[in-house]
């Protein structure tokens, strides 16, 4: 009982923030709501209050809070399909590049990929200025299709210790999810963690597979209604 109180304690947050017409950034400080966030105020409260009731430990309560409620399941393909060919629209040239990938997942997920090597100077997590323009056009899409949530995971190669590797994964992945929380991408959507050298995708033995394994790497997961 105590638990369900909490929950609806949340909820009663969640609209008032809202109905004050703020929003927070991601330290909690209160800011201007875009014209998006105005637009879906009143959903937003009451996905708030039904996320805040349904909330798990993956966050997706929140989720579905901050969207203003879930993808029913039926329509879950056609929504991320439509989202993964606005991706490779706007971002054509990048992929033809090979400096941004964009791959279907299983459970209709996707997964949106970055070379650090582009995205990043050398041992630095300060994004490049050259970078902002694909950021932009990432973040563009990520609002457009707000119902769901981007798992942001930070990749090295296996040069240098595991630790240092560990601790600039880390880095890169917050700053990424730092730019996305700029260009007014929901913090509720939001997570970013570093793998270090754990996950390579390529040999580390070649300069060109130790370009692969450093790397930022989106997933974009639906948020779909249970049932």
């Amino acid at each position: 009982m105590r638990s369900h109180w909490m929950k609806l304690g949340v909820a009663a947050a969640a609209a008032a923030i809202l109905l004050a017409g703020c929003a927070t950034d991601e330290y909690g400080q209160r800011r201007p709501m875009t014209e998006t966030e105005k637009g879906v105020g009143i959903g937003a409260v009451t996905g708030a209050a039904i996320g805040a009731l349904v909330a798990d430990k993956s966050g997706k309560g929140a989720a579905i809070g901050a969207v203003g409620g879930a993808i029913v399941g039926g329509l879950v393909g056609n929504y991320m399909e439509q989202q993964r060919r606005d991706f490779q629209r706007v971002l054509a040239d990048e992929i033809a590049a090979g400096v941004i990938r964009v791959e279907k997942l299983p459970d209709d997920r996707l997964l949106v990929g970055m070379t650090s090597e582009t995205a990043f100077e050398i041992d630095s997590d300060r994004i490049k200025p050259g970078f902002y323009s694909t950021m932009d056009k990432i973040a563009g899409v990520v609002n457009k299709y707000g119902k769901t949530q981007l798992s942001i995971a930070g990749h090295t190669d296996s040069t240098g210790s595991e630790a240092h590797n560990q601790r600039l994964s880390e880095r890169r992945a917050g700053s990424v999810r730092n730019y996305l929380l700029s260009a007014n991408v929901y913090p509720e959507r939001l997570s970013a963690y570093g793998l270090g050298e754990s996950q390579p995708i390529a040999s580390n033995d070649t300069p060109e597979g130790r370009r692969l394994n450093r790397r930022v790497d989106i997933t974009i997961i639906p948020v779909v209604a249970e049932g």
